[in-house]
């Protein structure tokens, strides 16, 4: 399940391809992989034009029928079908599980635990704070649009952040760590320790919900951003211009943790 925006199946970023990585990683350890074009980036007209737009219609729902086409599959053990989720796809993943009886559990790859417009406003303060620009105004614009959110004070015709009151609405009562706890399924999550976008402060959330429950396992990497390739030095978006790969020893750990349950 992708991040945010209209990715493709690669969830291709300038150069770098991780979904790609990871596809290629874990079918040569002998794991069925299936990705996919996300609608917004396949069908970005017909998107628009969804009323009552929400996370159901941009991830969800393909992801369900993702799913359900695996459990049809005679070349999938139907017993073992699991969901990796990287970023936005990783927050509502507990969510797909909640409506699909036949996943077996969920890899969540920096999966954010707090409202996505908190962390577009922390991402933003953040690449500010490195540029060393003054761009108080385009701040404080953004701190304007994130209060609107909070409030819900959009009109039904309005975008804000580049989506309509009804996909905020959708999402200002989910909690993704409260809903992975009520399902009772493995969870395998990971998080980059140099990743500015989805942070430490997710995964000490994630951490302190399941630290010592048997089926969850929990992982950071000191050297990975939030694509899971490594870097050096201090974190910036100009780092996933360069080309890189998904570091081996995630792949390996998403094999493992597959080929244990």
């Amino acid at each position: 399940m992708h991040g945010s925006g209209p990715n493709d199946r690669d969830e291709t970023y300038g150069p770098n391809k991780p979904f790609k990585d990871i596809a290629w990683g874990l079918a040569s350890r002998g794991i069925v992989v299936l990705r996919y074009e996300k609608r917004t980036k396949q069908y970005p007209e017909e998107s628009a034009t969804i009323q009552n737009f929400t996370v159901e219609d941009e991830t969800i729902a393909d992801a369900v029928a993702g799913v359900n086409f695996l459990n049809a599959s005679s070349v999938v053990d139907h017993s073992r079908i699991f969901v990796l989720g990287h970023s936005l796809g990783g927050m509502v993943a507990p969510r797909l599980a909640l409506q699909n009886d036949c996943i077996s559990g969920l890899i969540i790859l920096a999966g954010p635990t707090r409202h996505l417009e908190d962390l577009i406003l922390e991402q933003s303060r953040y690449l500010v704070n490195q540029s060393g620009l003054n761009q108080s105004a385009r701040l404080a614009e953004l701190e304007r649009l994130v209060l609107k959110v909070k409030n819900l004070d959009i009109n039904e015709s309005e975008y804000v952040l580049g989506t309509p009151k009804s996909y905020w609405v959708d999402l200002a009562t989910y909690d993704p760590v409260e809903t992975a706890q009520s399902l009772g399924i493995p969870l395998l999550i990971l998080q980059g320790m140099r990743d500015y976008q989805v942070t430490m402060t997710d995964f000490a959330r994630w951490n302190e919900t399941f630290s010592g429950t048997v089926s969850v396992t929990l992982k950071t990497y000191p050297s990975l951003n939030h694509f899971f390739i490594a870097g050096s030095g201090t974190p910036t978006d100009a780092e996933y211009l360069i080309e890189g790969h998904v570091a081996e020893d995630v792949i390996a750990d998403i094999a493992s943790w597959i080929h244990h349950q």
